[in-house]
């Protein structure tokens, strides 16, 4: 589990089919074999790590899912550590489980805030609801506004400059993961069964024979 909030961007130092080697320094320390590390959003298995870089696996349905697949040499990423009890919940909970893509439309300043807009599929618009949150390459962001096929979020001057948001253009993919509760409300809704009825019986080992 994660908060959205990253703790510093990471460059790729090597890419291959299967698996990246990243390079950082605020996220090494407690970096344990085996351990989870947030990148760019997706949750990702730590399978080696030196004093200054880590390695991570990634499986294919990931590389389809997710912008991981377009990284190469230099690239930058947003790296966040897994959330811990002594650690303050800065965003909102994050999963670091990749719902889709998404797509830059639109860049523009306002003040000292960044206007973003992202398109994605409808499908994903269904859990997008205004002033709720949403998680862009990991980053915790609020919905200010939404419509069928897109929505927006302001970027304060801190995150443009710490993360990888600052430099995305118009046409850059990127990660999103809705609000898990978000998913939890829509299901609960769905397998929500009013009384007891023939189908419920069946279900639970009754028959009418």
């Amino acid at each position: 589990m994660f908060t959205g909030i990253t703790e510093e961007i990471g460059r790729v130092a090597l890419a291959e089919s299967n698996g990246l080697v990243i390079s950082a320094s605020k996220v090494m320390p407690e970096m344990e074999m085996g351990g989870s590390v947030a990148v760019n959003g997706v949750c990702l298995t730590v399978t080696g790590f030196t004093a200054n870089s880590f390695s991570v696996d990634v499986m294919p349905e990931t590389l389809e899912r997710t912008n991981l697949g377009r990284l190469g040499i230099g690239s930058e990423l947003n790296l966040e550590r897994p959330l811990t009890l002594g650690r303050p919940l800065g965003g909102h909970l994050v999963q670091g489980h990749i719902d889709d893509t998404g797509r830059v439309v639109s860049v523009t300043r306002d003040d000292e805030a960044t206007i973003m807009r992202f398109e994605t599929r409808p499908e994903i618009m269904h859990y997008i609801v205004t002033k709720g949150f949403i998680t862009v390459d990991g980053v915790s962001l609020t919905v200010l506004d939404r419509d069928t096929g897109s929505f927006t979020v302001s970027i304060v001057d801190y995150t443009r400059k710490n993360t990888t948001l600052g430099g995305k253009r118009v046409g850059n993919l990127v990660n999103l993961e809705v609000d898990i509760i978000a998913k939890y409300v829509e299901r609960f809704s769905q397998s929500y069964r009013p009384g007891i009825t023939a189908e419920f019986l069946k279900e639970h080992g009754f028959s009418s024979g």
